[in-house]
């Protein structure tokens, strides 16, 4: 099947409400996010991109599906009780990178190359609505916007990154901080809200403080 026809008949599932709920109940229990055992064994290990030398731990949980891209470069790793999920986006991850134990992936997110992600980070591009009150949030509409994190990325412990950040080169992010707005390239953010507290000096090749 080329890319035509088969851009052609996802949008065709998309569009049918009865197409797309076949869909789902073939590709995932009713009422979970875990894929079939049939695609985690015959599907996903040919259709996904891993790099050489890259290692997802026996115990992580690998919630991808092959309607969405997940990607893996070189040297990479997934360390156990991990969640990567790319069921509303994708996942793409570059070389030399770690994901830590019991961290959580939820595309769209992409993650650049040599960038260290510590136990129990979030990285969550996924919002669930809440305007109607008249509705559960469950039953809201979800929406998405990309994470991306640039390469040599330090994300400490316990950290959650929300939808729509990016995070420059070699910029860390402290240890139980909350995310919610960009940072620049080689700064250091600590806090919930996290706001900047040391940032690189070229000149004088070391790093500062942010007064503020």
């Amino acid at each position: 099947m080329n890319q035509h026809n088969a851009m052609s008949l996802k949008e065709k599932i998309k569009s049918s409400p009865a197409l797309k709920s076949l869909a789902h109940f073939m590709l995932k229990p009713r009422n979970q996010y875990r894929p079939r055992w049939w695609i985690r064994t015959f599907v996903n290990p040919f259709y996904h991109k891993k790099g050489k030398n890259s290692v997802v731990c026996r115990r992580a949980r690998m919630d991808v599906m092959p309607y969405n891209k997940f990607e893996m470069g070189a040297n990479s790793l997934i360390e156990d009780y991990a969640v990567v999920n790319n069921a509303v986006g994708d996942v793409l991850i570059g070389d030399r990178t770690l994901i830590g134990i019991s961290s959580i992936v939820i595309g769209p997110v992409v993650l650049g190359n040599d960038i260290l992600l510590a136990q129990h980070v979030v990285l969550s591009a996924l919002n669930h609505g809440y305007a109607d009150v008249e509705k559960s949030i469950r039953e809201q509409k979800e929406s998405t916007e990309p994470i991306v994190v640039g390469d040599e990325v330090w994300i400490g412990a316990n950290a959650v990154v929300t939808s729509g950040v990016k995070l420059g080169k070699h910029a860390i992010v402290a240890a139980g901080s909350v995310v919610t707005r960009d940072v620049p390239p080689y700064t250091i953010v600590a806090g919930s809200p996290a706001r900047a507290i040391k940032e690189y000096d070229a000149e004088r090749g070391e790093w500062v403080r942010v007064r503020g």
